[in-house]
């Protein structure tokens, strides 16, 4: 491994685009150790029975962590690398989880949380990028929305560690699961001293022998006189040398004309996949299920391990075809669907419901109608199977590849943070809003899935199948409200077509330097 990675890792576009999703899982991970925690009286006890507000705080703070985490990707990535970011993201999520295992108090669990946090946000914005850089085009969508799929496997692995650990009496209960988040990381950060760094990261720090070398493992097959090498290279080339003639890196690029367009749309995805309400799916699932008459708390876990399953399963088919569909008809499809099944469950508790007392809290309830009982619980399934098949994986592959080189981790770690901006005001705002509007919390989510379709209807074009230099052509169309009317095949190149675009520009440039002579 004298390259500084295994050539046999790089050889295989699924080993080498699919590990780092472990810091995905990192997300997942976190997601169930709180939600499988809610009902655990020695969890309550300890901290001292926390209410709506406290337990919103606790869960906050995670995402809180997350926003610094996600901001400071851009100057780390930008700086160390994207695959020793992603090792350090490993490590710190280590420290973050010894800090919770061995918390005695609401603020000691805090600050483990916000550490903790920290690390999800770097993998978070990290990951996708790193993906996006290092695998070809023709598969790019099925490897990035691997990370969607690794929340799902952390949620539901997590949360069965969870349920197994309830079953012991005393504060183990919840401090074995605790400790156990640590392995994933440790995994992630010694098993990626063995992946290659991004090639586009390499070029842009005049690096271009040791890219070369990497695109020839990566898609040659150790040939770097592959077509699709030579394509790759010569077009990251090219893109360097253009957004190096356009001035320094800075924070500002991403307010000038043709950026700041693809970073509302990166911003605004993120920002819309919170909103979709899958948020209160997944951390507070057992309050759903309490609120449609689900009680008891061993119920409540197999009704919840069920939803975490098809959540694991119906990612499959998004990552096989994501492709295929397209990123626009699976953004189009899933907010839709969302929304009709938020207003159905919104519409029964409404009308079967009633303020009652649930474990000591006052909840809206739905009580002696098991038939509607059931049917919210089916609804809550396809909402999950809904955003599991289409706006999951999306949400995290689409901001990771509109953006040019030059700006791309600041641009996706800015998109990013907005994820954990609204992750952080919803973990919050959910368990007040439930105690106090109820049924209504599930009509402002399904409003805000139909605004989300008409946005995307609108103004986000389809970037699949295109490496991440083609995409530029994908913006320059304009159709900035008309976005439909961006075809499937704009921006496809050959690699004829990238040198002789390369020759033009050389003759333009040359006939200008004599004219200045």
């Amino acid at each position: 491994m004298g390259k500084g990675y295994s050539a046999a890792i790089a050889s295989n576009p699924y080993i080498v685009g699919s590990f780092a999703c472990i810091g995905g899982g990192l997300f997942g991970l976190d997601i169930s150790s709180m939600s499988g925690v809610l009902s655990n009286n020695a969890y309550k006890n300890t901290f001292g029975n926390p209410g709506p507000n406290a337990q919103g705080a606790i869960v906050a703070a995670m995402p809180a962590g997350s926003f610094v985490g996600a901001l400071a990707v851009s100057k780390l990535a930008d700086v160390f690398g994207r695959k020793w970011t992603i090792i350090l993201s490993g490590w710190i999520w280590v420290i973050g989880s010894i800090l919770q295992c061995a918390s005695v108090n609401r603020g000691m669990l805090v600050v483990g949380r916000i550490i903790s946090g920290i690390s999800v946000g770097v993998a978070s914005a990290i990951v996708p990028l790193y993906q996006s850089e290092i695998t070809e085009p023709r598969i790019r969508g099925r490897l990035v929305s691997m990370q969607q799929w690794s929340i799902t496997w952390g949620i539901l692995l997590q949360y069965f560690v969870q349920f197994g650990c309830s079953y012991i009496d005393g504060v183990a209960s919840f401090r074995i699961p605790w400790g156990l988040q640590m392995i994933p990381a440790i995994i992630l950060s010694v098993g990626m001293l063995a992946f290659p760094e991004s090639p586009r990261w390499l070029v842009d720090h005049d690096r271009p022998e040791e890219a070369l070398e990497i695109l020839a493992d990566l898609h040659g097959k150790g040939d770097p006189n592959a077509e699709l090498v030579q394509l790759e290279i010569a077009e990251i080339k090219e893109q360097v040398r253009f957004e190096r003639t356009e001035g320094a890196k800075s924070y500002l690029d991403l307010i000038k004309p043709g950026i700041f367009r693809r970073v509302t749309l990166g911003m605004s995805l993120q920002m819309w996949s919170q909103l979709s309400g899958m948020n209160i799916m997944m951390y507070y699932i057992i309050y759903v299920f309490q609120g449609a008459g689900l009680t008891g708390r061993r119920g409540n876990l197999i009704a919840d391990s069920v939803q975490y399953v098809l959540n694991v399963l119906l990612t499959i088919p998004a990552i096989i075809y994501i492709d295929k569909w397209g990123r626009r008809p699976m953004l189009l499809v899933g907010t839709l669907l969302m929304g009709f099944w938020l207003m159905l469950v919104g519409g029964l508790q409404g009308r079967y419901g009633d303020w009652g007392t649930v474990d000591g809290s006052r909840v809206w309830v739905i009580s002696n109608h098991d038939g509607i009982t059931k049917a919210i619980i089916v609804f809550s399934y396809l909402f999950v199977c809904s955003f599991a098949i289409t706006m999951g994986p999306v949400s995290w592959t689409y901001p990771a590849e509109i953006f040019p080189m030059r700006v791309r981790a600041k641009a996706v770690a800015v998109s990013t943070a907005a994820n954990w901006v609204f992750n952080f005001a919803l973990a919050w705002a959910v368990p007040p809003g439930l105690s106090t509007i109820a049924y209504k919390t599930y009509f402002i989510f399904g409003t805000f899935n139909f605004a989300a379709f008409i946005h995307i209807f609108f103004m986000f074009p389809e970037t699949a199948g295109r490496t991440l230099e083609e995409i530029e052509d994908v913006f320059a169309q304009g159709h900035v409200f008309t976005a439909w009317n961006v075809k499937r095949d704009v921006g496809k190149k050959t690699l004829n077509d990238v040198v002789r675009a390369k020759h033009e520009i050389h003759e333009v440039e040359s006939r200008e330097e004599k004219t200045a002579v």
